[in-house]
């Protein structure tokens, strides 16, 4: 694959995994991204995962010992210290308060030109949900969605439940789907990507690996609702790829007006696989930059940043991407 002409990374976070903005900004130098879009990731205490402690931001951290998460106060200060590398994303949580308000206020008073990301433990077509995801179409920002289904098969067959589900499964996103035909999503996460198998109801594994047999329902839902796209970002999107690299040639020809670069972490992981493949230019264009900018309208594209060379992963980013592995 040839080096595209500019990296937009469309799923990142900031203020977390040991960096702050600046440390970003500056890993974002070392790879070559023009811009990223910042999304928060707002946790409620009983939502939290102690373990996910090392990778949010201690000064968000509750008396309880929870942590808010990534939060909108953080992000706006991030965007606004560095207004040309950061597009602003917000999800409200759609349990509390009215979400949909405060999606209108956001955009209003910060700007605000994408709705995400939404990590929730709740059904994605929630009536609730559906009325913040309807907002989000009329105020045309696309919605990132966080997908992790609530039961996997056991190693005997069994159905076993997964406490850290978020949105339920691909039936509820199909759902959402339908009921908002004006919104844009965006599929993420180990519950989206595992669906691109055929054999994803009997695949135990949160992370599945091995050959990518036919009739994955990805395929389905992408042919069935135009409104519907995906980020490669984090462990869950690479290793959909990388389990079967003949099968990802084709499956990012296929889809290529409907995927999005994105790293959810630091380093250069994906970036090195998609370099292996060999597709058509228009395809690496689409995937790295042009599709994010059909989606998120207005924005003053700053002078594309593309390194000659990409420097080796530091120990820090090491930790950062052992840290993504569950996202």
């Amino acid at each position: 694959m040839s080096k595209p002409s500019q990296i937009v990374d469309t799923h990142q976070h900031a203020f977390w995994t040991l960096r702050d903005d600046a440390g970003l900004v500056a890993d974002m130098d070392d790879h070559g991204i023009a811009y990223a879009w910042l999304l928060t990731w707002e946790i409620t205490p009983d939502e939290m995962n102690m373990s996910e402690t090392i990778a949010l931001n201690p000064a968000n951290t509750r008396l309880d010992g929870t942590n808010r998460g990534v939060i909108l106060a953080d992000l706006i200060r991030a965007r606004d210290r560095y207004p040309d590398r950061f597009v602003l994303g917000y999800c409200p949580d759609p349990r509390v308060g009215n979400a949909p308000d405060l999606l209108r206020a956001a955009v209003s008073m910060y700007d605000v030109k994408v709705c995400g990301e939404w990590k929730y433990r709740m059904l994605l077509d929630d009536p609730r949900c559906l009325e913040l995801f309807r907002v989000a179409g009329e105020l045309d920002l696309p919605v990132v969605l966080h997908l992790d289904v609530p039961y996997l098969p056991g190693k005997a067959g069994e159905s076993e439940y997964q406490k850290n589900w978020f949105g339920g499964t691909v039936e509820n996103l199909e759902r959402a789907l339908l009921a908002c035909p004006e919104t844009h999503f965006i599929g993420h996460a180990p519950g989206f990507w595992r669906e691109i198998c055929g054999e994803a109801d009997v695949e135990p594994d949160v992370f599945p690996d091995g050959s990518v047999a036919e009739g994955g329902r990805l395929y389905e839902l992408f042919d069935r609702h135009s409104n519907l796209y995906a980020d490669l970002s984090a462990g869950s999107g690479l290793g959909a790829l990388q389990r079967d690299p003949g099968h990802a040639d084709r499956f990012l020809e296929r889809f290529q007006d409907r995927l999005l670069f994105g790293r959810d972490c630091y380093g250069q992981e994906l970036h090195d696989f998609l370099q292996s493949r060999e597709v058509p230019q228009t395809v690496v264009e689409k995937i790295y930059h042009q599709n994010a900018q059909r989606l998120v309208k207005g924005i003053v594209t700053p002078k594309a940043r593309l390194s000659s060379s990409f420097p080796p992963i530091t120990p820090q980013v090491k930790i950062s991407q052992r840290l993504i592995e569950s996202y």
